[in-house]
């Protein structure tokens, strides 16, 4: 059996049907005129999958191969046939399952992809240059690409553990209890080994400062999951008074760390200077942020939205609307679209667009946007640094 054909078939061996769940891919639409915008390129890309797919081009191989190793092994089979146990229930992980398996928005492996990409647009380093060029492919040190797979590594393993179910909420619609506790077991177990091969993969590039970036990393993505939720005891309740300022500080901890300090850490390994990882390090972070601001704004600037659709109370439009309203009166709106204990989420929506706090989301997502760019400048002209800059005006795009 070939490669590609054992990939496609890995999602019966899941339980897959129907269309995979999308896990905060961007809806790329027209550009709208909101915020100040500089560098908007006629040439931009006018489809995320098609900046992805121009991306993977240039480094040499789509980052969808780039963890085969750690897929095909034979811990990951069994695991794929414990979760094969659990189609017919309504357990997360089976979602997430399908999810990393059909990516078909291309959006689960940006992190890795950012990744090879800041590589090759950085180059070789006059200190690294002593550095056999047998170990580089397409402009790539091999020790860059073992990178990229641990960052995504990381990153699927917080989706898996993320997948886990409060058993202490559980609802009788939910399904029976020991499916609910298979499922955690199966969750626990797999992100564990998925991050134990992330560890395994950062020993042997015996770098003692890259160790640290991505161990820091770490720690701040469970300090970033603590955080979102404590904020909230319950998904979909009325959150904590928080402003912008405490919001971008919880962001960067769970969404933007990972990137930022694996752009880093690539540039350690090729030997490159404090300014050249520091515009790496700002790239990945601004980036990140445009990623996840854009993430937050889909259900305010989709022209098609149901009117069953939920968002996060904690999302960025959502702490604007509320920082420009104040906190007595956005808990009086909360009120005022309640509906039998229940909240009507298409009035409270309507009421959030009819505020400055989707403009203003807009705004800062072009901000970190720009400030990406800006990061971009001191990295001389190639593929690789107009393929990063595709990528934030794939993001910075709204209808």
């Amino acid at each position: 059996m070939s490669l590609q054909q054992l990939l496609l078939r890995l999602p019966r061996y899941l339980g897959a049907s129907g269309p995979p769940r999308r896990l905060g891919s961007p809806s790329l639409d027209p550009v709208c005129s909101v915020g100040s915008w500089h560098g908007q390129s006629p040439r931009s890309p006018a489809h995320w999958k098609q900046v992805v797919s121009e991306a993977e081009k240039i480094v040499g191989y789509p980052t969808s191969f780039m963890s085969l190793r750690c897929l095909l092994s034979d811990e990951v089979s069994n695991i794929a046939v414990q979760v094969r146990k659990l189609v017919g229930t309504q357990h997360p992980l089976l979602s997430t399952a399908r999810g990393l398996v059909q990516d078909s928005q291309n959006s689960l492996q940006l992190r890795g992809l950012v990744v090879l990409l800041v590589s090759k647009a950085a180059g070789p380093s006059h200190a690294g240059a002593s550095r056999h060029t047998y170990d580089m492919v397409s402009g790539i040190y091999s020790c860059q690409r073992s990178l990229a797979e641990i960052t995504e590594l990381i990153h699927t393993a917080l989706l898996v553990h993320r997948g886990i179910v409060n058993l202490n909420e559980l609802q009788s619609s939910d399904g029976p209890l020991k499916d609910m506790q298979f499922g955690n077991k199966v969750a626990i177990l797999s992100g564990d080994f998925l991050l134990a091969n992330a560890c395994n993969g950062l020993a042997l590039l015996q770098n003692t400062k890259v160790v640290e970036l991505l161990a820091s990393a770490l720690m701040d993505l469970v300090q970033g999951v603590y955080h979102e939720n404590s904020t909230s005891a319950k998904k979909n309740c009325i959150t904590d008074d928080i402003g912008i300022a405490t919001w971008k500080e919880q962001a960067f901890l769970s969404h933007g760390a990972l990137l930022a300090k694996s752009c880093r850490a690539a540039m350690e390994l090729a030997k490159h200077g404090a300014e050249v990882q520091d515009m790496a390090f700002q790239y990945g972070e601004h980036m990140a942020m445009s990623h996840k601001i854009h993430s937050d704004l889909q259900p305010f600037v989709r022209e098609k939205t149901s009117d069953y659709m939920t968002f996060n109370l904690n999302s960025a439009p959502v702490i604007l609307h509320q920082e420009f309203l104040g906190r007595d009166l956005w808990i009086k709106q909360i009120r005022e679209a309640q509906e039998k204990g229940r909240l009507n989420y298409a009035k409270l929506r309507e009421t959030i667009k009819a505020g400055k706090g989707v403009t203003s989301a807009i705004d800062l997502c072009r901000h970190h946007g720009n400030k990406a760019l800006a990061a971009l400048e001191s990295f001389p002209p190639s593929e690789a640094r107009s393929a990063l800059q595709n990528m934030v005006f794939a993001v910075t795009r709204f209808s």
